[in-house]
């Protein structure tokens, strides 16, 4: 029986690339340009989705007219906020061995990231990856982003795989809801924040601490050839 290798779908900030707090970091920068007050803790909870979604939420919480125009600011100003802390940005324990042994043992494996290129680039170049080599999707080629399954169902796409056969790997509650509209198997990583029981309620089959940990007990989720 020719049994096949489970495809790995992966986010980006947070599960292989440790740059969630940089990500905070911006978007407060780019907030507070535009005298929009947002408490550090309340951004934090909102990433891992679509920025547009992100900032016409907070925007609708505080009040604020959600202009065109505002809209572009801050994403522009969280960009390039962003590009100034992105010097102190680190792939996450485990990153790169985790994807050399998918690679290895003939794993499929993408990246699915609710960022544009324009922050993702430096993350991606952090893990030694070329996306004209690899399976990358960014909000940049996707109607919608997470929390809706758009980003991993079109990564699934590319790669020639089952969404139903595939892992979708996350560290926030909104990588697990984007993994369960598609009818992926959602794993959540510890490394972006979220706890452990707020991944499980979102749909996490199961929780690891980061990318190390999740290739120590590899067998538990991929299915053996």
């Amino acid at each position: 029986m020719n049994r096949p290798k489970t495809p790995f779908l992966f986010d980006l900030d947070g599960t292989l690339i440790d740059s969630v707090y940089q990500h905070v970091l911006a978007w407060k920068t780019s907030l507070d340009a535009e005298d929009i007050n947002i408490p550090v803790w309340s951004i934090h909870r909102k990433i891992g989705m679509s920025g547009g979604l992100f900032t016409n939420i907070l925007l609708r919480e505080t009040g604020l007219d959600a202009t065109p125009e505002r809209l572009e600011r801050l994403r522009r100003n969280h960009a390039a906020a962003y590009k100034e802390l992105s010097g102190s940005v680190r792939p996450l324990p485990g990153a790169r061995e985790l994807l050399d042994y998918l690679t290895e043992q003939g794993n499929p494996w993408a990246i699915a990231t609710s960022g544009r290129m324009e922050t993702a680039g430096s993350n991606l170049a952090a893990l030694g990856i070329d996306p004209a080599k690899v399976t990358v999707v960014t909000r940049d080629q996707v109607k919608y982003a997470k929390p809706d399954p758009d980003l991993f169902l079109t990564a699934a796409e590319r790669l020639g795989v089952d969404i139903r056969d595939s892992l979708v790997l996350g560290d926030s509650i909104w990588d697990m809801i984007a993994a369960k509209r598609a009818r992926g198997l959602g794993v959540g990583l510890l490394s972006g924040g979220y706890g452990e029981d707020e991944l499980s309620k979102a749909g996490a089959f199961r929780v690891y601490a980061d990318p190390a940990d999740l290739l120590l007990h590899i067998d538990e989720v991929a299915a053996r050839a």
